[in-house]
């Protein structure tokens, strides 16, 4: 447990970290537009409820999956292809730029202590 309490709190300082970056802003924004927008079809084209919308968009674009929906729509279909391929690349520089700023926060620190 305390182990979770120290990565939980290395993650929120990163998170806070990165938020002081322009481009970490953007990619937020751009992640956030495209969940809801991936929420949004699928609750309006393929009947979803906008919890469960929400849920598949988070799962396709960190490649997870979910066999439990798959769209029955040709329209669905299609979008969902388009969706992946523009999706996984924003959250892959959305993580990658959290995980940046995980590591360097670290290397600050130790940087800091070695100072004293």
């Amino acid at each position: 447990m305390i182990s979770f309490i120290l990565t939980l709190k290395r993650l929120v300082t990163a998170l806070i970290h990165a938020f002081k970056e322009k481009e970490f802003q953007v990619l937020f924004f751009l992640i956030f537009l495209t969940l809801v927008s991936g929420a949004i079809f699928y609750s309006t084209v393929e009947n979803l409820a906008v919890l469960d919308a929400l849920y598949f968009s988070v799962m396709t674009l960190t490649t997870v999956g979910d066999d439990s929906f798959t769209p029955s729509t040709t329209f669905g279909k299609l979008f969902t292809m388009v969706y992946a391929i523009a999706g996984i690349g924003l959250m892959f520089g959305f993580i990658s730029k959290i995980a940046f700023s995980m590591q360097s926060s670290y290397l600050n620190k130790d940087k800091k202590e070695d100072q004293k």
